[in-house]
């Protein structure tokens, strides 16, 4: 829609804002604001929005608009789909119309001028794996890493997916990357003789490297630190408030690259699938694609195989890499099966970055 199309002359008022905006952000950040406004076309004039909301841009920022409009938004009230009304948004949705909610106040608010915005739910966590179970777990991965084909009433576990899968937990238990950390890895980033893997920080684990730093240097909870960060703690003193905001200036932002070494056992793991994975990208006719360290193994819409894993191709990768292994392996004895899920693997290591980049 245009400005013109929309209803509501606030609701005209914003998207001409966002119009303004363009490049100046990114065109994803464009089409995530232009969804907003959509969310607020369809907001304006509902039962539960106040009349005012449709006057003007400012109006739709005020508690009285934006308390209910984030309530209908959660319960999947404003989707532009009708089939998909009613499904309510899941976190990272709501992280999003959240982020670009801030977005918009601070261009059609007056400069200074503070808005309350909504808080997010934390979701309850997945349970994380005991450390002594990590020790086993990894022991278990070093002694597959040299075993023959794995096969159980029909579900195999071929040589390629299982050197892959086999690297892939090697570097989550000695980096704790994430599912997108990992899949913007390149060969580059392995040291000589697979002695270290290098570890793109991205802005979620800045803030949360941040957060812990700022408490320890305050004394408050890292929960508490993050809300402040994050412009959530409105409900938080302004002496709490000036002291975290304090800190985070004295503070230098996190490293843009960490260094994790790699245990032997790993080394191999990550030697093994760099032998599968060197035979794959040799098939990809793209010179450019060639240097991504998580690769595809099969060819599928998007190409042949050897092409670089996004982030939800590694984790759904992962996900049925650990389905089948789970399965094969289930008489073994002392096998435990394994999270189905990168993040509860990544959220039970506790690991510690170089010092210093290897030579």
């Amino acid at each position: 829609m245009t400005p013109k199309q929309y209803s509501a002359s606030s609701v005209r008022q914003l998207a001409a804002v966002v119009d303004g905006m363009a490049g100046e952000v990114s065109e994803g950040r464009v089409r995530q604001l232009r969804m907003v406004v959509g969310m607020f076309d369809r907001a304006v004039g509902r039962d539960e929005m106040p009349a005012c909301a449709s006057r003007s841009a400012a109006q739709l920022f005020t508690w009285a608009a934006l308390r209910p409009f984030w309530v209908l938004a959660v319960a999947g009230e404003l989707r532009h789909w009708e089939k998909d009304i009613g499904k309510p948004l899941p976190v990272w949705s709501q992280r999003v119309v959240r982020s670009c909610l801030e977005a918009l106040a601070a261009q059609v608010l007056p400069p200074g001028k503070r808005v309350r915005l909504p808080e997010l739910e934390v979701p309850e966590l997945k349970a994380t794996v005991p450390g002594r179970d990590l020790d086993s777990l990894y022991r278990g991965m070093v002694d597959l890493a040299g075993r023959g084909p794995l096969v159980r009433d029909g579900t195999a576990l071929s040589v390629e997916d299982r050197a892959r899968l086999l690297a892939m937990v090697a570097i989550l238990l000695d980096a704790g990357p994430r599912s997108g950390e990992m899949a913007a890895q390149t060969v580059a980033d392995l040291a000589p003789g697979e002695a270290a893997v290098a570890v793109r920080r991205r802005s979620q684990r800045e803030d949360q490297y941040r957060a812990r730093e700022i408490a320890a240097m305050t004394g408050l909870h890292p929960r508490t630190v993050s809300m402040v960060l994050s412009g959530l703690g409105h409900d938080r003193s302004e002496v709490t408030e000036a002291r975290v905001l304090e800190a985070a200036n004295a503070l230098g932002s996190a490293p843009e690259v960490e260094w994790f070494e790699l245990r032997e056992g790993s080394r191999v793991a990550v030697r093994r699938w760099l032998e599968v994975r060197q035979g794959l990208v040799d098939q990809v006719p793209l010179t450019g694609q060639k240097t991504a360290l998580w690769v595809s193994l099969v060819p599928s819409k998007a190409g042949p195989a050897g092409l670089p894993l996004r982030a939800q191709g590694l984790r759904q990768a992962y996900a049925r890499g650990i389905v089948a292994l789970n399965w094969v392996m289930a008489g073994e004895y002392g096998w435990e099966p394994l999270p189905t899920t990168m993040e509860q693997v990544r959220r039970s290591v506790d690991v510690v970055p170089l010092l210093e980049p290897p030579t």
